[in-house]
């Protein structure tokens, strides 16, 4: 027997199983069954989007780390935000461990259930650009920002249960680092001058572990992308830190000290499961001190979260060929949302930053995947990246940080699609672009081109209000829920085909005879 007919042969039995019936594989029987979707398809889908979004374990690891977590600095070394204090750097390393695991653990858990519940091929995980607002606006470097890291998770925990109620009642750059500008620039303290505060002409541009970075993590990056290379941004990522895993070298990661022994020591393990323990449940429900920024970092998370997800989860729908061309809206986009605001608090007890749908799931879109079994295969990915936390938590910040650019090329992508001849959009996407960096706040350029939209369009763009709403007050799956429907949480494609028989009967029960033996 050939491969590829073992192949087809694996294919039809999947699909006529109740695995390919749930899914609606081709051949599965089901009434809304998807074209083109088959079993083996589905599962290289889902390895090319675990393998283009793996990045976000490290890379989410790092900048949430960055906040300190629940790690407090004491007041002595306040002046340099105890960038040199040993013993808190050393607390830092086990929250970035943490954060490795919560990441990997979240990423799992809600892609998976976006798999089985929603029947999407998306993933999702602790989002680009919120855990940037995260850590570097709300909780600040080392926790010298607005408020504590603690008060900052019941934020968002608080922001996915109203996220899932607002699902229920039917709603359809970093900007930190933890180095200074002149560290970043590839100067070291130790070759500063004292009194200038300035980099010497012959130190400047001569950080090693710079050059590696912008050489192996962005340009062999992008030109891996240039030529449409899968997985280009992990072979970036993990290049880099196989150049700085070895100790005696100019650029590695584990230098002969206490903090670096530390990690090396972590690194040697590979395989292990590394515990939650500074993380793990950390709210702080005492916001008394911090009433105005809390609610500020809430209704940020929320109104982000709600247009980032619906944005990604609309893109992929439609690029996946879900869309339905009368309603314009999605199977399960209901559920979808749940699983995304239920994963946001989840997330949160776990230690980590908003969760949301990625936009690489259009890497597994684009191998065949047009199914929850994508999602499934992808969640089965990450469950497995958590047995891996002393790699990913090993990876340097220099191996990511071109990265971050690379993703801020992808996201600006968007741009493109606003009408810029329309002065109506132009204004208020020109206002929300340049018054994030220049404020140093994401939330302050959302709120600047939120309110400019409403003013340029708020009196053209109305619509005419009634009491009446379409379809009725309560979502369709609480009515099903009503009517005892026992899988209410899903359409009943069988109960809308008897409905519509009935109907017809009904009609064709409507038409008489006459006395001369004609219809009427």
């Amino acid at each position: 027997m050939r491969y590829t007919d073992w192949v087809h042969r694996v294919n039809r039995a999947v699909a006529r199983s109740p695995v390919g019936r749930w899914f609606r594989l081709e051949n599965s029987g089901h009434p809304k069954e998807r074209a083109g979707s088959f079993f083996f398809t589905e599962l290289r889908a889902g390895l090319a989007t675990f393998f283009a979004m793996a990045y976000i374990i490290s890379v989410n690891a790092t900048i949430t780390s960055d906040t300190g977590g629940t790690c407090v600095c004491p007041p002595d070394s306040y002046a340099d935000q105890c960038d040199s204090n040993t013993e808190y750097l050393l607390c830092v390393q086990e929250v970035k461990r943490d954060i490795v695991t919560a990441t990997a653990a979240i990423s799992a858990l809600s892609t998976f259930c976006m798999g089985i519940f929603s029947n999407l091929p998306v993933a999702l995980a602790p989002g680009m650009g919120l855990n940037a607002y995260f850590a570097y606006t709300v909780v600040g470097h080392h926790g010298f920002g607005m408020i504590p890291y603690r008060v900052a998770l019941t934020a968002v925990f608080v922001e996915g249960f109203v996220f899932l109620a607002l699902t229920l009642l039917g709603i359809g750059l970093v900007t930190g680092a933890t180095d200074s500008p002149i560290e970043l620039a590839g100067c070291s303290e130790s070759l500063r001058d004292a009194t200038a505060g300035v980099c010497p002409d012959s130190a400047k541009m001569r950080s090693p572990t710079m050059w590696i970075g912008i050489f192996c993590g962005g340009v062999l990056t992008a030109m891996l992308m240039l030529y449409r290379v899968k997985g280009a941004v992990i072979i970036g990522i993990l290049l880099v830190s196989i150049i700085s895993w070895p100790r005696p070298t100019p650029v590695t990661y584990f230098p002969h000290t206490e903090l670096g022994d530390s990690m090396f020591n972590f690194f040697k393990k590979v395989v292990t499961f590394h515990p939650i323990t500074r993380t793990l449940v950390a709210q702080d429900w005492d916001i008394s001190e911090h009433g105005s920024q809390f609610g500020l970092a809430f209704i940020t998370f929320l109104y982000v979260d709600i247009l980032d997800t619906t944005g990604t989860l609309y893109s992929m729908a439609r690029f996946a060929g879900t869309i339905d061309p009368q309603t314009q809206d999605f199977e399960g986009s209901a559920l979808a949302y749940m699983v995304d605001a239920i994963s946001i608090s989840i997330g949160s007890l776990f230690g980590t930053s908003p969760v949301t749908a990625f936009v690489e799931s259009g890497a597994g879109i684009s191998e065949g995947g047009k199914t929850g079994l994508t999602s499934c295969t992808t969640g089965i990915c990450f469950f497995v990246a958590v047995f891996f936390a002393p790699i990913f938590a090993s990876i340097p910040p220099w191996a990511t940080g071109c990265t971050l650019v690379i993703v801020g090329a992808l996201m600006a992508k968007a741009a493109a699609e606003i009408n810029w001849r329309y002065f109506g959009d132009a204004i208020p996407a020109f206002l929300t672009i340049a018054i994030m960096p220049f404020t140093y706040s994401i939330a302050y350029g959302l709120i600047a081109g939120i309110l400019s939209y409403i003013t340029l369009n708020g009196m053209d763009e109305k619509e005419p209000w009634t009491w009446k709403i379409p379809g009725g007050f309560f979502p369709p799956w609480l009515r099903r829920a009503a009517q005892g429907n026992r899988s209410f949480w899903r359409e009943d494609e069988e109960n809308g085909r008897r409905s519509d028989e009935s109907q017809g009967q009904t009609r064709t029960g409507d038409v008489g005879v006459d006395v001369a033996g004609k219809e009427v």
